[in-house]
């Protein structure tokens, strides 16, 4: 706290902007909550906008926690557009100056201490406005490659956070002098599940390995189908709670009810998993998930083994780049393309639920990736470059 006096801690002024989807979204909410919880200690409050898109995540967030919210005019170009979207390209390509145009005048109303943008094509107005008047401008980038975006402002950028140490070799040397690896910020729930809990909720046996299946909060229908066609072979060795989404869930449903009684017993399917997450993560033996920014950050801040199924659209490959880099450090096992098929699965799994040397190898290895402490870490960046 020394890095700011108290006097200036009471009127210290932020300004965040970033949004689209969670993983831009939910890093920036993270921050904002650990930078309060700082301040209280001081017993100040820190002065809050948050710049987005009307009908972005970002703005639902904002006000589902009573943050105040600005929003702009703003557009996104798509690299490789098909017809339909070579149109939309065209309509953002007007919308971008208004997006300019009021991220200056936000910039110059507010006259923050200092930006947060966590990424996302909304952040880019105000990272030129934040040149424009001199304002110190920190960047987060939240997965192993920086995404477009994030690829324009780090020119301009004060300081840019990385959540990847490897990161660093994807920079130009001059912002690699201004960069530093503060990991990527996670909901404080995260690491205090309670195992004992989630057995409890979901009435698991203690005694057998829990496997935690998670395609994200919408599910994945690639991952969902491969479980539904491993489940005979993968309930001999575990119990399953999956986390499949809302799109798939009549589907999984049946699944369940397809399965004969003693192995119907071990496999709880929910569309949707709401406080229970955490505890689940806790007690979970091995994750199959996708590779997105805020799942890998969760796995390895908990140093947890993990079988990474990567989204194969993702924008810059990026999943399949994080799982790759994971399964090459031994921190996961990433199944894809041709590995994706049920037998892989059942067979990968089966390995890891019966080595348990191979299991606290693969969490050492995904702890040695984890940054636990990111959310403070990017707090202290915020009021160095306040002061």
């Amino acid at each position: 706290m020394a890095l700011y006096s108290a006097q200036r801690l009471r009127r210290l002024r932020l300004l965040v902007t970033g949004g689209g989807t969670g993983g831009h979204t939910y890093p920036a909410l993270t921050a904002i909550v650990t930078l309060q919880e700082r301040l209280a200690e001081a017993h100040a409050t820190p002065e809050l906008l948050w710049v987005g898109v009307a009908d972005g995540l970002e703005a639902t967030i904002a006000q589902r926690h009573h943050i105040p919210f600005k929003a702009i005019t703003t557009g996104k170009l798509r690299r490789s557009p098909n017809p339909r979207e070579l149109g939309r390209n065209i309509v953002d390509a007007f919308r971008i100056p208004i997006g300019i145009a009021q991220a200056a005048l936000t910039v110059a109303r507010t006259r923050p201490a200092v930006i947060l943008s966590t990424g996302g094509y909304v952040s880019v107005p105000i990272g030129l406005a934040a040149r424009l008047f001199g304002v110190p401008y920190l960047l987060h980038e939240q997965t192993l490659i920086l995404g477009l975006a994030n690829r324009i402002l780090a020119r301009v950028a004060t300081r840019i956070l990385l959540s990847h140490e490897a990161s660093l070799d994807h920079l130009a040397p001059r912002a690699r002098q201004r960069a530093v690896v503060t990991g990527n910020p996670i909901r404080p729930a995260v690491l205090r599940g309670n195992p004992a809990k989630a057995l409890t909720a979901y009435d698991l046996n203690p005694d057998v390995p829990l496997v935690l299946v998670t395609g994200g909060a919408s599910g994945a229908q690639q991952i969902n189908r491969l479980v539904a066609q491993a489940l005979p072979h993968l309930l001999a060795h575990c119990q399953i709670v999956h986390q499949c989404g809302s799109l798939n869930h009549a589907e999984m449903q049946q699944a369940a009810r397809d399965l004969p009684p003693p192995l119907a017993s071990r496999y709880r399917v929910i569309d949707f998993i709401h406080d229970d997450m955490p505890d689940l993560l806790a007690a979970a033996t091995v994750v199959v998930a996708r590779s997105g920014a805020g799942t890998v950050a969760e796995l390895t801040a908990l140093g947890k083994p993990s079988i990474l199924i990567p989204y194969p659209h993702s924008a810059g490959d990026e999943q399949r780049i994080t799982a790759r880099h994971l399964t090459n450090t031994g921190a996961a096992v990433m199944l894809d393309g041709d590995q994706a098929t049920p037998e892989h699965l059942t067979h990968t799994l089966t390995h890891l639920l019966t080595n348990p040397e191979h299991r606290t190898a693969m969490a050492h290895a995904a702890a040695a990736q984890g940054r636990p402490d990111a959310a403070g870490q990017v707090v202290t960046e915020i009021l160095r470059a306040a002061a």
